[in-house]
């Protein structure tokens, strides 16, 4: 893997921070693509997941100003939606409740759904042929792919993780993966290693104590 991008938190409100950083960000450029997108986002709970990993992502980018906001924005927007073209049985099935389930052929397949459906979509919403080379080439292998292959391709892998860390991904993650929220919180706190980024990690990791302290994981 290649090593995380560095970064040195300070303790205890970072989260805090990337909000209010976030609160200040005028996305309405991306607007567009939302609406385009909707039909793909009616299926696996994205329309929940997208838009809390759509959000990540913008604080996350308060971080990096040196990475490309439209690309990383419209990856993470896009990234799921060929979930859309799968049946919900098969995806909970294959992808998240069979051995190992980041290899598995349904996990390969909405990637390249992904693709076919997100050209399309940034076509219709005036966004010129790079930008869409370089959406689809983070959408496709997202999941499978071992390694990120530049700054953004981190950034979009990092903001996928963690919507899981707070109460809404939890909630829906107990869901997938046939779990209570105690279990659910311990698999997230296994994946932290498998965070790009120094400053992912961190946000993570204060969204998981919280998370651990509203659902009561201490004592349920």
């Amino acid at each position: 893997m290649q090593q995380s991008v560095r970064f040195q938190p300070e303790s205890g409100r970072l989260n805090e921070r990337s909000k209010a950083f976030a609160m200040t960000q005028d996305l309405s450029r991306y607007d567009p693509v939302w609406r385009a997108a909707e039909p793909y986002l009616r299926a696996r709970k994205n329309d929940v997941h997208i838009p809390l990993s759509f959000d990540w992502c913008v604080r996350l980018l308060g971080h990096f100003p040196q990475a490309n906001r439209d690309t990383c924005l419209l990856a993470i927007l896009l990234h799921d939606i060929g979930w859309w073209a799968i049946d919900m049985d098969t995806i909970i099935a294959e992808g998240f409740r069979s051995e190992n389930i980041l290899q598995s052929d349904v996990r390969y397949r909405h990637e390249a759904e992904g693709v076919r459906l997100a050209a399309p979509v940034l076509q219709s919403t005036g966004w010129d042929a790079a930008t869409i080379a370089q959406v689809c080439e983070i959408i496709d292998g997202h999941d499978t792919r071992p390694d990120p292959r530049h700054l953004n391709d981190r950034i979009v892998r990092d903001s996928d993780k963690l919507w899981r860390y707070e109460v809404a991904g939890a909630a829906i993650g107990c869901d997938w993966f046939g779990e209570t929220p105690a279990q659910n919180c311990q698999r997230n706190e296994n994946i932290l290693p498998k965070f790009e980024t120094d400053a992912g990690r961190a946000m993570a990791t204060q969204a998981l104590a919280e998370t651990r302290r509203a659902l009561k994981v201490h004592v349920l």
